[in-house]
């Protein structure tokens, strides 16, 4: 069995853990950690698509 991921499925689950690594180390309460990790992830795509489309951008 083979796990084939693409460029943007690759960097989702990066993002994902990512931010749940981010979000436990970073703040104290459980609240806190959440929310935080939740801005990370969220940060994480929005960034991800600016890279891509000035990568586009740049290709052009």
């Amino acid at each position: 069995m083979t796990l084939e991921l693409s460029h943007f499925s690759a960097a989702l689950i990066f993002a994902f853990f990512t931010s749940i690594v981010f979000g436990i180390t970073q703040r104290s309460t459980p609240r806190d950690q959440v929310r935080y990790g939740v801005e990370c992830f969220i940060f994480f795509i929005v960034g991800m698509i600016i890279a891509g489309w000035l990568m586009w951008l740049l290709r052009r």
